[in-house]
């Protein structure tokens, strides 16, 4: 979820890079799993998550969505996959009896950066930093923003995120300006670039690259 903030509300934050050290590690989430339980009922995914998802599950979108692993959300104007959330306050769907991830390898984004949270500016800078008290798991321990993430080709990663986000905005401006075509761009936005049938053999950057 993006939010628009003023970005002098965070000049008290200590602004990361992805080679900086964060004290965020929890130990592999030993004994805890609470943030998975807490989630509240919007972990937004986006195409890169999509096709992470597809790829580690073996399911195209259609069957993501039939099966309930994935749930359609209106956030901030824009129909989105969100994963799916159980409604008896157990937290994630795709959380074990056990306490842990069954999806960790191909966790999507959002899970992946807690608690960190990005800041982006009108230059395009991309900047980490720490939600504090965010994470309950006491005696946290450095670690290098990019390994806590484990995405590989972070640098294009990143490239990508600032992209889509450009993509999410155009959007909402064009729905402020014919709010009659909301439905009908927000259908078009889910074709183009969640429906679009990805191809998990081949690399995700070049299949969207090439919806743009």
């Amino acid at each position: 979820m993006k939010r628009v903030v003023n970005i002098e509300d965070f000049s008290d934050v200590k602004r990361l890079n992805s080679n900086d050290l964060a004290r965020i590690a929890c130990n592999d989430c030993s004994d805890c799993s609470e943030c998975c339980r807490t989630v509240g009922d919007t972990i937004i995914l986006d195409p890169y998550d999509i096709y992470q998802l597809e790829k580690g599950l073996k399911m195209n979108f259609a069957e993501l969505l039939s099966g309930g692993r994935i749930v359609l959300r209106v956030v901030d104007g824009v129909i989105q996959p969100n994963l799916s959330i159980r409604d008896n306050g157990e937290g994630c769907s795709f959380l074990s009896e056990q306490g842990r991830c069954t999806i960790h390898a191909f966790r999507p984004g959002f899970c992946r950066l807690f608690p960190l949270g990005r800041i982006y500016d009108e230059n395009g800078a991309f900047q980490y930093f720490v939600q504090e008290n965010e994470c309950p798991h006491p005696n946290k321990t450095k670690v290098k923003i990019r390994q806590w993430l484990g995405i590989e080709r972070l640098d294009e990663y990143e490239n990508y995120i600032r992209d889509f986000h450009a993509v999410m905005k155009s959007l909402q401006t064009e729905m402020a300006k014919a709010p009659d075509r909301e439905k009908e761009l927000n259908m078009l936005f889910l074709q183009k670039y969640y429906l679009f049938p990805y191809d998990t053999d081949k690399d995700f950057y070049e299949q969207y690259a090439g919806l743009k």
